[in-house]
C-alpha cells in the first residue's frame, strides 16, 4: 500500500503559501519543470457543434470555440507562464494530422508526440513520462488537458506554481489540483478531499476518493458537502508518476517497455507502433487516478471560473461566463461610474 504519508518537519523546506501566491507566480519560469499537454482526444460529444463552428470533423482542443482562439492554443498560452517552450510536451493522435499541422510547423521549440492512434488519456501521459525520463533523470511535471476553459489564466498558473513548491518541498507528492464547483455538476468527475497534509495550510489535502458522474442527486449532496471539481491537472516529479501508473496499471506499462530503448532515435515511430497496436484504451481518472487515492493529495483552486467543455451544455456555460467576466473587466472602477 502506498500513501501520502510525507509528513512537514520544521527542519524540511516548506512550500510557504503566502508567496506561492503572490502575484508574480504566474510570471515567473520554474526552473527545471516541464508541461505535458493532452490533445490527442477526440472530442466525440462535442463533434455535433465543433463540425457547426468549423465546418470540418477537427476535434474540440484544435477548434475555437471559447476566445479567440484554439483551447490548445490558450492551454499553451497557459503553460508558457510558468514553463518554456522548450520543456513543453504536446501529445497528439496522427489521424488529426490536418489540424495540427500548421501548429507543429511554426513551434520550433516544442516537442510534439504524435501517437498512433488514441488509445486514452494514460497512454497518452506515459507516453510523455517516459519520453521525458529518457532525456533526464527526474523533475516536475506539470500534465495539462487540452480541453477546458478558465476565466483567469494567471490566477490557475499561480495554483499550479503552489504545486510545484509542494513537489520542490516533498519529491513523493502528486498534487491534483480541484476546483470549487459553482453548482452541482452531474458530468463532471468530483473528489473528496480528506484531512490537511500540513496542518498549517488548509488548502492541501489528502484525498479520500473519487466519485465520477455522479446521479443529479448525489451531485447537490457533493456540491453541499464542499467536495471539489476534478481538473484533471496533475502535478509530480517523472519518477513518482511513473510509479503511480505502474500501480494502477501495470499491464499498460509493461506494453511501453519494450520500446524504451527507442525513444528519441529514428525508429521511435515504429516501435511506439506495435505498443499501440497491443494497448487497449485506458482513462487517466478512471484507471489510475480513482483506483489510488491514498497516493495523492489535491490543492484547492478558488479565485476564477473553470469548465471542462465536454457537451454542448457546458459549453454555453463558459460562454456565459467568459462574456460576464469580459463585461467585469471593462467596467470602470466604482469612482468612475456615473452615479
Amino acid at each position: 500500500m502506498f500513501s501520502t504519508s510525507f509528513e512537514c518537519r520544521r527542519s524540511e523546506r516548506q512550500p510557504n503559501p503566502a508567496v506561492l501566491f503572490g502575484r508574480r507566480v504566474a510570471t515567473d519560469p520554474v526552473p527545471g519543470a516541464r508541461a505535458l499537454i493532452l490533445a490527442g482526444g477526440e472530442g466525440s460529444r462535442l463533434r455535433s457543434l465543433t463540425r457547426e463552428l468549423t465546418g470540418d470533423d477537427r476535434p474540440k482542443q484544435f477548434a475555437t470555440i471559447v476566445g479567440g482562439t484554439s483551447l490548445l492554443e490558450q492551454t499553451r498560452r497557459r503553460s508558457a507562464l510558468l514553463i518554456p517552450e522548450r520543456r513543453t510536451q504536446i501529445v497528439l493522435t496522427r489521424s488529426h494530422e490536418p489540424y495540427y499541422r500548421t501548429i507543429v510547423e511554426e513551434a520550433t521549440r516544442t516537442t510534439f508526440l504524435i501517437q498512433p492512434s488514441n488509445r486514452g488519456t494514460a497512454a497518452a501521459v506515459l507516453y510523455g513520462l517516459l519520453r521525458a525520463a529518457r532525456c533526464e533523470t527526474d523533475g516536475p511535471v506539470v500534465i495539462l488537458p487540452s480541453d477546458h476553459w478558465i476565466s483567469d489564466d494567471r490566477a490557475f498558473m499561480s495554483h499550479v506554481a503552489a504545486a510545484l513548491g509542494v513537489v520542490d518541498a516533498h519529491a513523493e507528492a502528486l498534487v491534483l489540483l480541484g476546483l470549487s464547483p459553482t453548482r452541482a455538476e452531474p458530468q463532471y468527475g468530483w473528489i473528496d478531499p480528506a484531512e490537511p497534509v500540513f496542518g498549517w495550510w488548509p488548502e492541501l489535502r489528502r484525498v479520500r476518493n473519487f466519485v465520477e458522474k455522479p446521479a443529479r442527486e448525489l451531485a447537490a449532496a457533493l456540491h453541499a458537502r464542499g467536495l471539489l471539481w476534478n481538473s484533471f491537472v496533475v502535478v509530480g516529479r517523472i519518477s513518482r508518476l511513473l510509479l503511480l501508473l505502474a500501480v494502477a496499471v501495470p499491464d499498460l506499462v509493461d506494453a511501453f517497455l519494450p520500446a524504451w530503448k527507442a525513444f528519441g532515435t529514428a525508429v521511435e515511430p515504429e516501435a511506439v507502433e506495435r505498443v499501440y497496436t497491443r494497448i487497449p484504451s485506458v482513462d487517466l481518472s478512471r484507471d489510475v487516478l480513482a483506483r489510488e487515492p491514498e497516493m495523492l493529495t489535491v490543492l484547492s483552486v478558488t479565485g476564477m471560473l473553470w469548465e471542462d467543455l465536454g457537451d454542448p451544455a457546458r459549453v454555453r456555460a463558459a460562454r456565459r461566463e467568459a462574456a460576464f467576466a469580459e463585461g467585469e473587466r471593462r467596467r470602470p472602477p466604482l469612482e468612475g461610474r456615473p452615479a
